[in-house]
Formats: C-alpha cells, structure tokens, sequence
C-alpha cells in the first residue's frame, strides 16, 4: 500500500528555508530572535507563502504568524500544525523552521489540488521558543494555549527593552497577548515536524521518527562550600576542597544517568573559588540538566542525587546548597496520533521507529490546550543548534508525504472523549 502521491521534489522547501535563513541579525549567520526586525521580516515572508498555498493569514498579538485553511464546512475544528522561526545565536537554518516550511508545503499540496478536509488546518510559526532574548521562553505557543503568565511582559533582555516594549515595536498587542488562548472545543490536536537535534535516527538509518514524548526537564544550581588554603601547605587529608567534592558530584551524575536508559543528565557549567593555581578551592558551583520522558523517574533521580550529594559533602567536609532553577513537566504525544503517525510513515515506504525528544518544544506548552505529537527528521550528524545543521532533500520530501498522509487519513474520533492529553503507558521503542 502507497502513500499519497508526492508533491513536487523537496527543492523548493529547501530553497525557501535557505531564504527564511537571510532574516538575520549578521551576515552569514543565522541569528533571529524573538521580536526583532529580522523576526519580523521572516514573519511576513513566511505569511505570504501561507497565502500563496491557499491560507487566511494573522500576526497575532503574540508575534505568531497564523495560516488558516479553511475545511470543507467553514468554522469547523482545526487541526494545529506548528514550529518556531526564531533561533539560537549563530544558528542552523532548520531548526524549528524546517516544521513551519514542511507544514505550508503539504496545505499547498492540498490547496493544489482543491482538497478540503473535514477540519480546518491552521499552521502556526512560534516566536520565542528558544528563550534567548528574554529570560523565559514559549511565549507564543504559551499564549496561544492560554497558560502565559502576564508577568512574562515585564521580562527585559540584557538592553533592558521589555516584552512589553519589543511587543509594540514588533506590531504586536501586548494589550491583547492574554485574549490569544484558544477555545479547546475549537481545536482538535497539534502536530509538529521538526529535525531531531541527535544522533538515533541517522545510526537506525531512517530519515524519520514518530516522538512518544517530549522530555522533561529539571535544571539545578549546586553550591559547595569548603576552606581555601595554601596549596602548599595543607596537608591532603586536612583539606575541605570545594573544587575536589564538585568533581565528585559531577562523576555521580552522570554515574546516575548512564544506569537509566530513560535519563539524560549534563553539567554545563563549572566554577571554582578563588580560581587561583596555587590555592585550595574553598567554593564551587555547578548546574545540572537532567531529563526523561518519566517525570515520576526524574523525581526519583533528583531524589538519589541529592542523597548521593549529601553524602560526599558530610565525607569531605563541606557545605552543600542545592537550588532548583527550572521544572518542567514531560509531554507525552497522545497514543492515538501516535499510531496514525506509524501507519502513515508505514505507507510511505519506511519503517516505524518511535524515540523520545531530549530537546525542549512548543508541544510543551500546546498539550495544556490539546493532544500532540511530534515526527522527528534525520539530520547530519545528530549537530544542532550550530551553522552545521544538515538534512536531506529526499527526508524532507518524505515528511511533507508522511504529514500529507497523516492529514488525508486523519480521524479526531480517535482522540477520546475530551480528546484530553494521554495518560497511557508510552508505546514499545519500535515497531517492526
């Protein structure tokens, strides 16, 4: 059994993100950040080639770009389909983009061919969901969900121009950012393409994956206090040295990580005081980044840690605070968009393989709003966030076909009643 017939080859997808990729802060590097100049010149390009694939287009209050493609009965529910077109500094091109391009070429295909569906699709390109201008991130996927708090406005980057104040000068409508929350009787589920930022699908050769979830996450700051001294003169079993109880805490993470399959956890960031050559260390500070699709596993990780933390700072002698800077909730996609989304890739030719998103999305927001789900594209080298991002014309092509699919097929009575976020038990890992 096949697959949809193909829209024409994946070049021009490709070419409109090499375009999407000269809005930038600095020539030959892919900067845009949320409500800058640049973001606002990819917003209104990106509007006009919703327009040109048959959408009713918005830049809503929130910076969101809004294409709407009406269903065969006006007014009807609609299926979300989004991603982000802002980016990290010296960025990649596909990052977050490569979902809201792939989105419009598979409503084109459907505008192409005069097909209207049973529910209205309405792509949505993000700002702000890689929370570099701001100290907060998802504004646009959070207002669109109706979970922004109104003190997010008075934010301030690090030139001290607020939410607030970035809004007006973009054309957005502060004033009217809390009113975007949508309706969930008028929303059915959101799906997302984006490139996976890893390495699983180019060592499984497959150009895509379905997503069971997107991760959760804690970030912790660990501050030890021991007794700086002279270098020379201390003798080893006398010390209380901060730098020496750290670098056993950081072995302990990633000692912990290494035991779940289902747990990711990284120390980013080190600091050692005084940070002299030729003194004891009598401070350290480390930050810790542990996630899982398990939210009740993450919690008995961080749990463990702080045990094992505990331990090796009574044995050394020093002083241990740890701060919890950041939570947030695991996102499972729903069971039934999940199997749509196997049969689909099945049909086009590819077999099914399901993995967790290690990285943060929009989805994370939108699931307070609706069912998700998310389908991974291959990219070089697993590299992200860096100019080096990579993917193929023919994987690209093959996601608009499995999201042309999924859309043909698609069917919101599987949702449930309430089509509420799921509950169950993820999928096994693949499907053959």
């Amino acid at each position: 059994m096949t697959g949809p017939a193909p829209p024409a080859d994946a070049s021009p997808l490709l070419r409109r993100l090499d375009e999407l990729a000269d809005c930038t802060a600095e020539h030959g590097i892919v900067t845009r950040l949320y409500l800058t100049p640049e973001h606002r010149a990819a917003a209104l390009m990106v509007a006009r080639w919703m327009r040109l694939a048959g959408m009713e287009t918005t830049l809503d209050a929130a910076g969101n770009v809004v294409g709407r493609y009406e269903a065969a009965k006006p007014g009807a529910p609609s299926l979300l389909i989004g991603s982000h077109i802002d980016t990290v500094r010296n960025a990649g091109k596909y990052d977050g983009p490569f979902g809201v391009v792939a989105a419009i070429q598979a409503v084109a295909e459907l505008y192409a061919r005069g097909k209207r569906l049973d529910f209205a699709i309405e792509v949505l390109a993000f700002g702000d969901e890689e929370g570099v201008r701001f100290p907060t991130t998802l504004i646009g996927s959070r207002a669109i969900a109706g979970t922004l708090d109104p003190a997010v406005l008075d934010s301030v980057d690090r030139t001290g121009v607020s939410v607030r104040a970035a809004l007006d000068m973009f054309g957005g409508r502060p004033d009217a950012i809390l009113s975007l929350g949508r309706r969930p009787k008028d929303v059915l589920a959101y799906i997302e393409l984006h490139i996976e930022q890893g390495p699983v699908l180019e060592e499984q050769d497959l150009p895509v994956g379905i997503v069971t979830a997107i991760n959760g996450a804690s970030r912790l700051t660990v501050e030890l206090g021991g007794m700086a001294g002279h270098a020379g003169t201390v003798p080893m079993r006398m010390r209380r040295d901060a730098g020496a109880a750290m670098a056993e805490m950081v072995l302990a993470v990633e000692r912990l990580a290494l035991t779940h399959e289902d747990i990711v956890a990284t120390v980013g960031r080190i600091e050692i005081m005084p940070g002299a050559v030729n003194v004891i260390p009598g401070g350290a500070r480390f930050s810790i980044d542990l996630r899982s699709s398990d939210d009740t596993l993450r919690a008995s990780a961080l749990s463990r840690l702080g045990d094992d933390f505990a331990a090796i700072a009574t044995r050394r002698g020093v002083t241990l605070d740890l701060r919890t800077d950041y939570v947030v909730k695991a996102a499972r996609c729903a069971p039934a968009m999940i199997a749509a989304l196997e049969k689909s890739v099945a049909r086009c030719g590819v077999r099914p393989y399901l993995l967790p998103s290690g990285a943060g999305h929009d989805g994370l927001a939108i699931i307070d709003l609706c069912p998700i789900a998310m389908l991974f594209l291959r990219c070089e080298g697993g590299i992200s966030h860096n100019p080096a991002e990579s993917i193929r014309a023919d994987d690209a092509d093959l996601a608009v076909r499995v999201l042309l699919d999924f859309l043909l097929t698609f069917n919101p009575v599987t949702l449930g009643p309430g089509k509420l976020a799921p509950t169950a038990p993820l999928p096994a890992k693949e499907k053959n």
